[in-house]
């Protein structure tokens, strides 16, 4: 589904150069629950924004399913991204005025699904993140783990093929991460590929392979032997 070789991402202002991703190199199949685990400005929102089309790299290249970023308008990255990409961020990113319902569609409309379907695949999706009983609620109404749960259900809406997730437990307390941990884990097991970016090593040990970055470079790559499983508390 993934291949990327040698990306480079650097940054200038003024005289300052300065390099968040440095030759980065890796595959990923469809199907896998890939986590990126780095600190702070070790590139690893960078390549998310990269492998999700919100950004382009300076240099080496980067294909989806066969098909080079480089060869890509803008419009058709955007294309893509909404048809086949879900993003889920930190800071969930749902309009305060509007119900869960109403947010939960948003990407149905830009997509240009016929108004008769939006309630049902809303309503479909905010079933998978057992959130259905909460449809007319605005967002103030919800607990914060609800809110993420919301904000995934709006990334799940187009059954895109993979899942972004950037930090998407660093705003709740550790039973609402866990819950969010359990939906994501269960949407790979639908299927979903699955591409979280954390600095919690516990989150990342329940993905299936972790990717570690360290100040722009690739310094490991490995499966996980015994992925954790959130299931009525984190297995420690």
């Amino acid at each position: 589904m993934i291949q990327a070789r040698e990306l480079t991402k650097e940054y200038q202002q003024d005289t300052v150069k300065t390099t968040a991703l440095d030759s980065v190199s890796f595959d990923i199949k469809e199907g896998e629950f890939v986590a990126i685990m780095g600190p702070s400005g070790s590139g690893k929102s960078t390549l998310m924004h990269i492998m999700g089309f919100l950004d382009r790299p300076s240099s080496g290249t980067y294909k989806f399913r066969g098909q080079s970023m480089n060869d890509l308008s803008d419009d058709e990255l955007a294309r893509i991204r909404n048809k086949q990409m879900g993003f889920v961020f930190q800071t969930f990113n749902l309009l305060a005025r509007t119900s869960v319902l109403e947010n939960v569609k948003l990407p149905l409309i830009y997509a240009g699904i016929p108004s008769q379907k939006e309630d049902e695949f809303a309503k479909e999706a905010l079933e998978a993140v057992r959130l259905s009983h909460r449809l007319k609620h605005l967002p103030g109404q919800l607990s914060g783990g609800e809110q993420q749960r919301a904000a995934i259900a709006r990334a799940i809406v187009n059954h895109p093929s993979i899942i972004f997730a950037d930090e998407p437990t660093g705003n709740l307390d550790s039973k609402s991460g866990q819950q969010i941990m359990e939906v994501l884990q269960e949407l790979n097991n639908q299927g979903h590929t699955i591409i979280l970016v954390t600095h919690e090593k516990y989150t990342s040990e329940m993905a299936k392979r972790v990717i570690q970055l360290k100040d722009g470079k690739l310094i490991s790559d490995e499966k996980i032997g015994h992925q954790r499983f959130a299931r009525d508390g984190l297995v420690k």
